[in-house]
């Protein structure tokens, strides 16, 4: 990972024992000389409307680049012609195949506070409720971010949400064209938490905190409601022509520096982050944001995207996954168990599949059944250990006596040679 970009992750507490037994697992893989195969063949997508959705030996798929907001005369988003057939690399990074069995976020309502999540789109039909006008989607951003949480799988497609049984809300926090203003979040955090979702995104990262913003938040968390939001914004601004160019300075961005936020900030397929990416003053987690495959607001093709909010759409799929699998644990405890089952790194990486099946993090253990490991045994080895001892005290006074004799024998030559009697005794 880039030197760039290490900042410390503001929750740690009850992270040790699960880093502890991934180290466990990491010297015994390496003991045994295996590697993981994801990580070894997942492609690097690129940024400029190009991406590999395919595995060894398949067809490289070319996606349109989605949008965060549009210019004032642009078009709506079109219906991608594309279709991601191949698993995306950040479901095989995130191990949803394995999470799945477990639980799959049935019960659990997902804000999205974003451009609105269209009802049209294919893959959340029948899952979204939209507030106002929020059913409708020009930009699609909002659309991508809930597919990322909550599209369903369809077959011959790849491409799945995080938790594809959940249901999403849909809530305006921005203009028609993508620009996201405080007041408009600010009431979009409100309404959507008393419309009843258990988890909420919002997708703006604002320079400067407001006070409204902040009192919306603090509200979703006295009503026990899990927020996430982004570290960063998503894209840095153009600098102008000529200027020179360096590594941002870390700063803080709103709602995200807000009291009890999962802060996330995005990566690749290595875990990395381009050079002059904007950087946090601080993040909880870091989960797939760059170069990643979503939904469009209408047809069945997929678009290729970057940014925080996007990582901020997959860590809230996780926690509807969690909340579904542990529906005792409060908004605070959801949020520890990710941090605290999280992939050990300069910002700890999402990891759906420890959040669900790990034993022993903070908040309570009865949930899926997940099979009980037995008590670590060896085997007993003292009678193979005494016999190896007994064969290479065996082996050294063979090897003591055959010295010996040929120790004596050159003595004897050497005699012979002087001509000393061959029968003299040898010292």
């Amino acid at each position: 990972m880039s030197a760039a970009w290490r900042i410390p992750a503001r929750r740690t507490a009850g992270r040790l024992p699960v880093v502890a037994v991934r180290l466990v697992a990491a010297l015994a893989l390496t003991a045994a000389g295996a590697v993981p195969a994801a990580s070894a063949r997942a492609a690097t997508p690129a940024l400029d409307g190009g991406v590999s959705t395919a595995l060894p030996g398949r067809d490289t798929v070319l996606l349109p680049v989605l949008a965060s907001a549009l210019a004032d005369k642009a078009p709506c988003a079109a219906a991608s012609k594309q279709v991601a057939t191949a698993v995306p690399w950040e479901q095989r990074t995130l191990a949803l195949a394995r999470t799945w069995p477990l639980t799959e976020g049935a019960g659990v309502t997902v804000a999205v506070v974003d451009t609105g999540v269209s009802t049209a789109a294919p893959a959340l039909a029948g899952r979204v409720t939209a507030l106002g006008t929020a059913g409708e989607d020009c930009v699609g951003h909002g659309t991508f971010v809930a597919s990322l949480i909550a599209a369903g799988p369809v077959k011959g497609v790849g491409f799945a949400g995080v938790a594809p049984r959940a249901r999403v809300l849909a809530v305006s926090g921005t203009g028609p064209r993508g620009g996201a203003t405080a007041p408009a979040v600010a009431a979009g955090i409100r309404a959507a938490v008393d419309a009843g979702a258990r988890v909420l995104t919002v997708s703006a990262a604002f320079p400067a905190r407001d006070k409204a913003v902040g009192d919306a938040v603090a509200y979703a968390r006295s009503r026990d409601v899990v927020v996430v939001a982004p570290a960063v914004p998503d894209a840095a601004p153009t600098p102008p022509p000529g200027a020179a160019t360096a590594d941002p300075v870390p700063r803080a961005y709103w709602p995200a520096a807000e009291p009890g936020v999962l802060a996330v900030v995005d990566v690749d397929v290595k875990g990395a982050r381009p050079r002059g990416a904007l950087l946090p003053l601080d993040a909880d987690l870091a989960a797939p944001g760059r170069g990643v495959i979503g939904s469009g607001p209408s047809g069945t093709g997929h678009y290729i995207g970057s940014g925080a909010s996007l990582a901020a759409g997959y860590t809230a799929g996780a926690a509807a996954l969690v909340r579904a699998a542990y529906p005792g644990l409060d908004a605070a405890g959801v949020a520890a168990r990710l941090t605290a089952t999280a992939y050990p790194a300069d910002v700890p990486r999402l990891d759906p599949y420890a959040a669900v099946s790990a034993v022993g993090t903070t908040g309570p253990v009865a949930g899926p059944a997940i099979p009980a490991a037995g008590p670590v045994t060896l085997p007993d080895t003292s009678a193979a250990e005494r016999a190896g001892l007994r064969g290479r005290l065996l082996a050294a006074g063979a090897a003591a006596v055959l010295l010996a004799v040929v120790w004596a024998a050159a003595v004897a030559r050497a005699r012979r040679s002087r001509g000393a009697p061959a029968s003299d005794p040898v010292p």
